[in-house]
């Protein structure tokens, strides 16, 4: 018999962190991890657009890195050292910053802004990196109301988004798209 998904538990608006603090799903710390799991998402539909295979892996392992932010966002912060949570390493920040340098080798100087678009991957990838801003916000409200959040999670998401425009790029530039420039109105 296949496990029932719904608990009915959250019925009355609250819901449960891992460890069992009960909070009202109105939360920033439940918010932050929902903003992180539609980052998720958006990364998944990204790489289903890509056919650059080394792109696909590296969105691949982020996929992975946001289930861990996720999974520390979800935690009661008293009670993690109790359980295994997986955490984030500074060298998940490293290979993002190394992915884009290889990608920028190959990549125009930026002369202008970019407007997003030009074709759907790089209009998804945009977007991901729009709701990574998102999350990386609302993580950094979370420390500004002193709720627990690892410095190490804000560091990811900053430097994860820079690395989704890059990819964005990047993606434009295998696929042949010319970037759209944006150019002020002038009155």
């Amino acid at each position: 018999m296949a496990l029932k998904i719904y608990t009915k538990t959250g019925d009355t608006g609250s819901t449960c962190l891992i460890g069992g603090t009960k909070v009202p799903k109105s939360h920033i710390r439940i918010e932050t991890y929902g903003t992180v799991d539609e980052l998720n998402s958006y990364i998944g539909f990204c790489c289903d657009q890509l056919s650059d295979g080394k792109s696909k892996n590296i969105l691949k392992e982020i996929q992975d890195r946001l289930f861990t932010i996720g999974s520390s966002l979800a935690c009661d912060p008293d009670r993690e050292p109790l359980m295994k949570i997986p955490d984030l390493i500074e060298p998940d920040v490293d290979l993002l910053e190394n992915e884009m340098d290889q990608m920028n080798e190959s990549l125009p100087r930026m002369k202008n802004f970019i407007l997003p678009g030009g074709h759907p991957s790089v209009s998804a990838l945009h977007i991901a990196r729009c709701v990574c801003r998102r999350a990386e916000r609302l993580c950094v409200h979370m420390q500004q109301e002193n709720v627990f959040v690892a410095p190490l999670v804000i560091k990811y998401l900053n430097r994860l988004s820079d690395y989704l425009f890059v990819l964005s790029r990047y993606t434009g530039h295998l696929l042949g798209v010319k970037e759209i420039s944006w150019k002020p109105r002038v009155s």
